[in-house]
């Protein structure tokens, strides 16, 4: 009888025991709060929100955007101008180079509602005539991104960033410039490591 009575006291402590340490677990997850991560896996700052903006006229940046996404989380957001470039890269080139000269600012198609809400804005672009394209003109100069970090990033051909870093601070005079990743055409659909230590570095994720 004394034997059955232990037993039985030792399975009643397990129980409380195992009852208290349960509402310790669910009151340190109560106090630690969401967690957030990007599609990737990797941990994202809770308190930040983000945009991902690109224009991509072969894809190509497109690739990469897509990447930033997939690791970072937030939204993304393509840029698409009203009169889409010519597919012929010889008409495309010379449509582009004129933008370039006069300093055009050719309409978009769609806005992005409520920018107001997002903490870090990703800028992608293919890299033209050594800086941004005219679209991402249009689309820095319809916004007021004073405040909120503005993350460049490009495609290019052997010429890197160039001056579409400067370019780009000129139109966001009043924003917090980040260290822009640049990543060369031929690398795209290997480039996700790269892209990933550079989001770590700059302190998008953890």
């Amino acid at each position: 009888m004394k034997k059955l009575n232990f037993v039985l006291l030792t399975i009643a402590v397990l129980i409380v025991s195992m009852g208290v340490w349960a509402q310790i677990d669910v009151a340190a997850a109560k106090e630690a709060g969401p967690s957030n991560t990007g599609t990737g896996g990797e941990k994202t700052p809770p308190s930040k929100k983000i945009l991902v903006v690109y224009f991509s006229h072969t894809g190509t940046t497109r690739e990469i955007a897509n990447q930033i996404h997939k690791i970072a989380g937030g939204e993304i957001f393509e840029i698409q101008v009203v009169e889409p470039y010519p597919v012929d890269y010889e008409e495309a080139k010379k449509r582009a180079k004129q933008e370039q000269g006069s300093g055009y600012k050719p309409a978009l198609r769609s806005r992005v509602e409520n920018i107001r809400s997002y903490d870090v804005v990703f800028i992608g672009y293919p890299i033209w005539w050594g800086t941004i394209p005219a679209p991402i003109r249009s689309f820095l100069s319809e916004y007021d991104l004073s405040g909120k970090s503005v993350v460049p990033f490009c495609t290019h051909r052997g010429s890197g960033l160039g001056r579409s870093v400067a370019d780009i601070s000129k139109l966001c005079p009043r924003s917090i410039i980040l260290d822009g990743k640049a990543v060369s055409a031929g690398d795209v659909k290997t480039s996700q490591k790269a892209v990933s230590e550079w989001l770590r570095k700059i302190k998008i994720t953890e």
